[in-house]
């Protein structure tokens, strides 16, 4: 069984790749980043999320379990009973999402929840601790990367396009924020998997990016 882990720094671009990589090899992609945001808005909403002992006491009392399921090939995530999809892509879940993946009762819990998803099919999963802790025996492991300049441009760009007029050094800040915080927490740090192979995108287009992955899978299949 097929079974692909990417994983890399925020901006890298890991899910829009991954959608694509996925569609075209047939599989589904998990997006563990949607799973980890689900859960930091729903322990927004109960408790203060800076207090990892009420997060962890949630997850014990099963109130931030995470569940996902496809339709069309599409992901929707839910939490609580309820579907968080449209709900996850803010700023707000992007920092209720950082601060509780640091949290060890957190992360065991949606690993589980990852692993148990991945035996049941082929699979993509992108995330910051699938070949290194989620799917350590992956065949295929990518760790999917750029300068944080040019992720901070990419951001820039898709702010932009939304009618906002971001501040670029403002962004590059928190993209070399985000990156410390990722590689440097206690719980499964964001690192390159031994046995990964580095793709570097700086300089590559969407779809050089996305044949280089492909490239990988093909050769494991």
């Amino acid at each position: 069984m097929l079974n692909i882990a990417l994983d890399g720094p925020v901006g890298a671009g890991k899910s829009t790749v991954a959608d694509e990589v996925a569609r075209r090899l047939g599989i589904l992609h998990l997006d563990t980043g949607a799973m980890y945001r689900a859960c930091g808005l729903e322990a927004a909403r109960l408790a203060d999320i800076q207090d990892e002992a009420a997060v962890s006491r949630l997850c014990e009392e099963g109130k931030l379990q995470v569940t996902v399921t496809y339709t069309d090939g599409v992901q929707h995530t839910f939490v609580g009973g309820r579907d968080v999809t449209g709900l996850i892509r803010t700023q707000e879940a992007g920092t209720a999402a950082s601060c509780v993946s640091r949290y060890p009762a957190v992360r065991r819990m949606l690993v589980s929840a990852q692993q148990a998803l991945a035996q049941t099919m082929p699979m993509l999963i992108d995330g910051r601790d699938i070949g290194t802790v989620v799917l350590k025996n992956a065949p295929v492991k990518v760790y999917l990367t750029a300068a944080p300049e040019a992720r901070a441009r990419r951001r820039l760009a898709q702010l932009q396009e939304k009618g906002e007029a971001p501040d670029f050094e403002a962004i590059l800040a928190e993209v070399n924020a985000r990156d410390w915080q990722d590689m440097h927490r206690e719980a499964d740090p964001l690192r390159c998997a031994d046995d990964a192979v580095v793709v570097d995108s700086s300089d590559m287009t969407f779809e050089q990016t996305v044949e280089a992955i492909l490239t990988l899978a093909k050769a494991a299949e």
